[in-house]
């Protein structure tokens, strides 16, 4: 096949590109997708962080669906006199790990989280603060 015209050729370099480019995202996008594939369904622990700025900790399973499901969760609650008598410049909010479930609505400890509201997910150290915490607790 011959292209004779230059608009040939730029339209042939510009499709090119784009499966260039398309196959890479894909890539990337599975090997993001395997590395989080890596947590799901044992005893790790880790923290979903959503779109509204909420954070929940807890056991992954089915990453691959477009509801991600998680289990055994805890959450950051900020605790804050509603009127302090006195506060000083170094008195710092009391933030506590709270378990799921123990709310005035009484929810299930599972929670299916649709795919689009999540921003990230880390994997949580066996080591670190939140984890050690919640090991305690049980």
């Amino acid at each position: 096949m011959k292209i004779s015209s230059r608009r040939g050729k730029l339209v042939i370099i510009a499709l090119l590109a784009i499966i260039v480019v398309g196959s890479g995202y894909l890539i990337i996008r599975n090997q993001t997708d395997d590395s989080q594939k890596d947590n799901v369904g044992n005893d790790n622990y880790s923290a979903v962080f959503l779109v509204n700025g909420q954070v929940y900790f807890g056991k992954l399973n089915k990453l691959d669906t477009d509801y991600t499901v998680l289990t055994d969760i805890y959450y950051l609650q900020v605790d804050q006199p509603i009127q302090p008598a006195q506060t000083k410049a170094t008195d710092q909010p009391q933030i506590s790990l709270v378990k799921l479930g123990d709310e005035i609505h009484g929810p299930k400890d599972e929670m299916k989280i649709n795919k689009n509201q999540i921003l990230f997910i880390e994997d949580l150290k066996e080591d670190g603060q939140v984890v050690k915490t919640i090991r305690a607790r049980k």
